[in-house]
């Protein structure tokens, strides 16, 4: 079982930054995909961003490509993401995910472990 731990949400104004940290208790962190979604109040889980199992391959939703950066530290068994530019359309809660399948898909399906969420909220 692997355990998925996210942290670093809060308030935050238009045009400020936040960085998310996503910490993976499993022995074969680097065998996961790891990606980020985000789900905002009346609307669908949607994909953010994933890194690659070395973190030499990423993919963004082109709603965040050249605000948001995905990266990973196998060492520590942690992925971040760093967002910058924030709009108030990013307000939500944001989740780290674990995929022990293929590089490239963007579903939810795809991956088999969850976090608990944290509450990014932007004010304009």
């Amino acid at each position: 079982q692997v355990q998925v731990v996210e942290s670093g949400g809060g308030l935050v104004q238009a045009g400020g930054s936040l960085r998310l940290s996503c910490a993976a208790s499993v022995r074969t962190f680097s065998r996961y995909v790891m990606g980020w979604f985000r789900q905002a109040p009346g609307k669908e889980r949607e994909f953010v961003a994933a890194t690659s199992w070395s973190g030499g391959s990423t993919n963004y939703a082109d709603s965040v490509k050249g605000r948001f950066t995905i990266s990973r530290d196998n060492a520590k068994n942690t992925v971040y993401l760093q967002m910058n530019s924030l709009k108030p359309e990013d307000t939500a809660v944001y989740y780290c995910a674990a995929g022990s399948g293929g590089w490239g898909s963007r579903a939810v399906l795809s991956y088999d472990y969850w976090g608990q969420g944290t509450q990014v909220t932007v004010s304009s």
